[in-house]
């Protein structure tokens, strides 16, 4: 699907809640470039208003009558696959619901209104996720593409000594950070991952990825080493920054304004991995929308490390990337299936 700037994005809200269902047309409707074109229920009505109204993307609830959002996900993403974000409670459960949900095909997840989280700044946020939905590739990337060609060969000690991997991902990128980190080898260089997720969700996603990699995954917390075989994942809703103490590298968790409009924010990841890995270092950006990254991948590769950006063809939104490889911050363009290997390739030299 491919709309000009001046489109228009069609969306049909499904939820149980009238409440909900209310709020959310006429906050979005505030929006320029947004027309809710109806709302559902349950995932019956909203399986014949897709029909009818040919939305160009679903916001969806995850509990609902009659069919659970994750169970008409799978159906829809099988029989009528399109840009779905899935809205989901902020809760531990509602990790493990997001991990599921993105499994099934959503492109994204977020909270839902409530609690500390205001319908506006929500909203906000939820428009820009559905612009960047609407221009996202779904099962256009051959299924090849998005895997990797397998396990890197194990890496001697002395080739991994004090490098680091830093990668930054946004939209789309639980699936491609998967594919990347279950390449790599059990003595991998220290690596540091921010994927733009609110809290408890990145807590499930590091679990999820410690059970199907051969490198050991945990959320981040302050002080956590920066050591070969370990992959730190950034706490949603706080920046990661890599700081450096004689020979040893361990990350620090600051709370602060958002980067890029985002917290974790890859920007302030990036530079920090400028300042104190240098050369030692070796970056990725991956799949997701905006430009956070981009100025920070830069001032890594100026610093002497080694860079590396998901090529168009294999994003599921080539926006990050994108910005990167315009500003000079990419040393290598590759696919998803060939990042993990020319990580590793560039850990060697």
């Amino acid at each position: 699907m491919t709309l000009t700037i001046n489109t228009t994005v069609k969306v049909l809200v499904v939820d149980d809640s009238a409440i909900v269902r209310k709020i959310l047309s006429q906050e979005l409707s505030r929006h320029s470039g947004i027309e809710i074109v109806g709302t559902a229920p349950d995932p019956f009505i909203a399986r014949d208003k897709i029909v009818a109204l040919h939305p160009d993307v679903l916001t969806l609830d995850v509990e609902m009558p009659r069919m659970d959002g994750i169970t008409f996900l799978r159906k829809l993403m099988k029989h009528h696959p399109m840009p779905v974000i899935v809205l989901s409670s902020l809760t531990p459960q509602g990790g493990k619901t997001a991990m599921e949900a993105l499994d099934a095909g959503a492109v994204e997840v977020m909270c839902k209104p409530g609690g500390s989280y205001s319908v506006g700044d929500v909203c906000t946020v939820l428009v820009e996720k559905i612009k960047a939905a609407s221009r996202a590739r779904i099962n256009r990337t051959p299924a090849t593409a998005l895997q990797s060609s397998g396990p890197v060969q194990r890496l001697s000690m002395a080739e991994t000594t004090n490098k680091i991997f830093a990668i930054g991902a946004s939209t789309g990128g639980v699936q491609a950070l998967t594919c990347v980190l279950s390449a790599l080898p059990a003595n991998a260089p220290g690596t540091v991952v921010v994927q733009h997720m609110p809290a408890h969700f990145t807590t499930s996603f590091a679990q999820r990825l410690n059970s199907e990699c051969a490198v050991s995954v945990k959320e981040a917390e302050d002080g956590d080493h920066v050591v070969p075989g370990r992959v730190l994942i950034a706490p949603g809703g706080w920046h990661m920054l890599l700081q450096r103490s004689g020979a040893n590298y361990y990350v620090a968790l600051r709370d602060g304004p958002q980067v890029c409009r985002q917290r974790p924010s890859v920007e302030v990841l990036f530079n920090s991995v400028a300042k104190y890995a240098g050369a030692n270092a070796i970056g990725a950006i991956l799949t997701g929308m905006g430009d956070d990254g981009a100025t920070g991948l830069l001032n890594m590769r100026q610093a002497g490390a080694h860079t590396i950006a998901q090529d168009e063809q294999s994003c599921v939104v080539f926006g990050m990337p994108k910005e990167a490889i315009a500003r000079g911050g990419a040393e290598r363009i590759v696919s998803l299936g060939k990042v993990a290997e020319n990580l590793i390739a560039l850990a060697r030299n």
